[in-house]
């Protein structure tokens, strides 16, 4: 049931001497200088969402290359052996099976 009443906090509020050791403690803020501007990404403005979009417009797949979705089982062994090897697994195990279709040709 809502209440207008806050509870009382757990916990008493920080004295004028741990907010001062805290601060005195933390690093300073970087200047110009320390910022690694070759790493930034300049983008148009907008907020947030725009911004993700527009970086996600740039970084589309060719659709002429998509893959099929389907659902498929393999053994715990294989999933495995795949999954370790890190990111782009399933790429991966694509990559294996097309060099498997390369060295077996249809039988007729």
């Amino acid at each position: 049931m809502p209440t207008n009443n806050k509870p009382n906090a757990t916990s008493q509020p920080f004295s004028a001497e741990q907010i001062a050791t805290a601060l005195a403690s933390a690093s300073p803020i970087s200047d110009a200088n320390d910022i690694e501007w070759d790493q930034a990404v300049v983008t148009e403005g907008g907020g947030v969402q725009a911004t993700l979009n527009s970086l996600r417009s740039k970084h589309s797949f060719d659709k002429t290359l998509s893959k099929e979705r389907v659902a498929i089982r393999f053994s715990p062994e294989v999933l495995a052996y795949f999954r370790d090897q890190g990111r782009d697994w399933q790429s991966r195990m694509d990559e294996a099976l097309k060099e498997f279709i390369a060295s077996h040709p249809k039988a007729q």
